[in-house]
């Protein structure tokens, strides 16, 4: 996303997209290269599906509309969703919890509320800062927001496992297109939304592309296929990868923007602690148990 939306020497922000026009265009380009690699025999349609849909299109308007601030606290915030998956999985679906998933449930709780407190915004006097100050307030709950509805997109894909990965990844990121698509014609009307559809460059869509085919749409295709035999706790754990490597790249893009503070590395260490402190010990158990 930075990559649209700074001014650096590609010149790949001209004209400037919004998060919705990128969130759209990567669902769509995304949707349509899974779409390709479904069968006729694996196209299914069932109930859970639309609440899956609608809970992925939301997931990632908020999340790209977080990145539109600190890129390292959408990250970080985002990456709360396997404590919410957690939460989710034991209230309220009866799954076992123990002492050692608690603690992590509330040391990463810890490490979001010293993000969040840590880069609300403070003393700014004139109309102007109050502005900004409302918009770094919204970023922040966005990405909070996103990494619980990320969890139950986890645990939809979780209870919908049967069904072809490269099926429900097609319908998550077009019916996410869709969605924001829908949202920005009747918001705007039909002749702002062909002139919303038409902005983007040669050069963006062919980036716009490569995001959602790339980036976006076999990621959540391999995630999907590992959630068939893995437990959505673990398989959430596992990508933690993500939040270690994001906000390098980020750094390494805008370091002005994008250089983290004392808060997010604190908070974004007491993240990371809680899932390594909930995954070690069972590969570590398991490991012994072969011996």
């Amino acid at each position: 996303m930075r990559l649209l939306r700074e001014p650096l020497d590609l010149r790949l922000n001209e004209p400037l997209l919004t998060p919705l026009q990128i969130a759209f265009y990567r669902g769509l380009f995304g949707g349509l290269v899974m779409l390709a690699l479904v069968q006729r025999a694996e196209i299914t349609l069932r109930p859970q599906m639309l609440g899956m849909v609608a809970a992925f299109a939301v997931m990632s308007g908020m999340y790209l509309s977080a990145l539109d601030g600190p890129a390292a606290n959408a990250i970080f915030l985002q990456n709360t969703a396997p404590v919410w998956v957690y939460l989710f999985a034991v209230l309220a679906l009866g799954e076992r919890g123990d002492g050692r998933g608690w603690l992590a449930v509330l040391l990463a709780a810890a490490g979001a509320a010293v993000i969040v407190a840590g880069n609300w915004p403070r003393h700014l006097p004139s109309d102007l800062d109050g502005a900004q100050r409302n918009k770094q307030m919204l970023q922040l709950f966005l990405g909070l927001g996103s990494g619980v509805v990320y969890a139950i997109v986890v645990l939809f894909l979780r209870s919908l496992r049967e069904h072809s990965a490269a099926w429900l990844v097609a319908i998550n990121l077009l019916g996410s297109a869709a969605t924001i698509g829908l949202f920005v014609l009747l918001s705007d009307g039909p002749f702002a939304f062909v002139g919303w559809v038409t902005a983007p460059s040669a050069r963006q869509v062919a980036v716009l592309f490569v995001f959602g085919a790339i980036q976006m749409a076999f990621p959540y295709w391999l995630f999907a296929r590992g959630l068939r035999t893995v437990s959505p706790q673990e398989a959430a754990i596992i990508t933690l990868i993500e939040p270690l490597l994001n906000p390098v790249w980020a750094y390494l893009i805008t370091p002005e923007k994008d250089t983290p503070n004392v808060w997010i590395l604190a908070g974004g260490a007491l993240i990371l602690l809680a899932l390594v402190w909930r995954y070690v010990p069972a590969r570590q158990s398991s490991g012994s148990n072969r011996n």
